[in-house]
């Protein structure tokens, strides 16, 4: 058994986050803790003992998800579930995931003290995995929860280092039926309380966002195929050039997601160029294509119309094109009837808000596909993430657990 410390007493999301962030601190001051890793382990062995210390009962599926239970009077069998991801990127921010765990605790420890016992059942996740960071799977956490994700996903994936995803689970001591199966189907809602990732919310000095969409993805990779040749004997009319079709590509995307709609974005991120000597003509180009927007009409008459605009582009530039369309997400709505919950509140104290979309997926994503969902955003500074400098203030992440805990009231007392 790995040893973690013993409970204190934290009183703030800021105090717990920094607490939290100990499991898996890197040099610069982020956190690398992947699924099954020790660091993982001893961060989700060192939450349940703060579940317990709040007063929750505790227990984890086979899975790997970590839950603290504060069980209803009345309704037992219809859980509210809050919480969100404990794992996280390499070199990662403090408060991507952790936030909404330990801001789950704190709300579900101070409804405890202030109102007792619910009338219905919540509890709070610390869900395993949603980065795909160690293996390249994403929602395994959430994933088992809905039935999203299942054993042959995982046959045969493999870490950097050649460990299977099997051993890797069953050496943190899961998925070996030593705990409860992580499918359910008791749940009412989920909630999910996280820092934004972008900077609106800043610019804008609203305190929250309410997300009434998480946007639909679709990822590609185009290969443009050329021909190589000497970069000095080479006349310009005579070649066919595979960078100068991938560029002329690039800014026609960018050019035409700008003109389309203020919510669409489009994003060219990675590119390899064959064979990417200095004094030879490429003769292939790979770059990936990332388009993202909230209405699937409007993303599918944007992928049809620009890559037939890329087909025309190449017949002039004289080389050859292939898309390969490798994700293809539907935008996925959340809960109307929750978000105006939440509304309602933010109106009543007159905190300022935003309804706004999630141009990132969430584990919401997946759930939302399930049961009832919320996704609530509390302000990232500067829109940093994923990163060591990755920062909320203090006051806007206690300002989430308020809303948290309210919402949680309406819902079980």
């Amino acid at each position: 058994m790995i040893k973690t410390d013993p409970p204190i007493e934290m009183k703030t999301a800021y105090e717990m986050t920094e607490w939290l962030a100990r499991y898996g601190q890197t040099e610069r001051g982020g956190v690398t803790r992947l699924l099954y890793d020790q660091k993982w382990q001893e961060a989700q062995q060192a939450l349940q003992k703060e579940m317990e210390a709040a007063g929750l009962v505790s227990y984890f599926d086979d899975a790997g998800n970590l839950y603290g239970r504060l069980e209803g009077a009345e309704k037992t069998d219809a859980v509210i579930l809050t919480g969100s991801h404990i794992d996280t990127v390499a070199d990662g921010g403090k408060y991507d995931g952790a936030y909404g765990i330990v801001a789950g605790i704190l709300a579900l420890k101070s409804l405890f003290k202030q109102y007792g016992q619910p009338k219905q059942t919540i509890e709070v996740v610390s869900l395993c995995e949603e980065e795909g960071s160690r293996f390249p799977l994403t929602y395994w956490g959430s994933g088992n929860i809905t039935g999203l994700r299942k054993e042959e996903h995982i046959q045969e994936l493999k870490d950097s280092s050649g460990t299977t995803f099997t051993e890797a689970m069953n050496a943190a001591g899961f998925g070996l039926g030593h705990f409860r199966k992580a499918k359910r189907d008791d749940l009412d809602c989920f909630i999910e309380l996280h820092i934004e990732q972008g900077e609106v919310l800043e610019r804008e000095g609203k305190a929250v966002g309410v997300v009434s969409h998480i946007v639909g993805q679709r990822r590609y990779n185009v290969t443009i195929t050329g021909e190589s040749n000497h970069a000095g004997t080479t006349p310009m009319p005579y070649r066919k050039d595979a960078v100068y079709t991938a560029a002329a590509l690039t800014q026609t995307l960018i050019e035409q997601a700008k003109k389309t709609d203020p919510d669409l974005v489009a994003t060219v991120g990675r590119m390899e160029i064959k064979p990417n000597i200095p004094n030879v003509i490429a003769r292939e180009v790979v770059f990936s294509v990332d388009i993202r927007h909230s209405e699937e009409p409007l993303l599918e008459s944007f992928s049809t119309a620009i890559f037939e605009t890329f087909e025309q582009i190449c017949q002039v530039h004289q080389t050859g094109i292939h898309i390969e369309n490798w994700m293809n997400e539907k935008p996925v709505p959340m809960c109307q009837k929750l978000s105006a919950l939440s509304t309602d509140i933010l109106e009543r104290e007159q905190i300022p808000y935003k309804v706004m979309t999630s141009g990132a997926g969430h584990d919401s994503q997946v759930f939302g596909q399930y049961v009832p969902t919320s996704l609530l955003f509390v302000p990232s500074h500067r829109g940093i993430s994923h990163s060591p400098d990755e920062y909320t203030k203090s006051e806007d992440l206690e300002q989430g657990v308020q809303l948290l805990k309210k919402t949680l009231y309406e819902l079980a007392y």
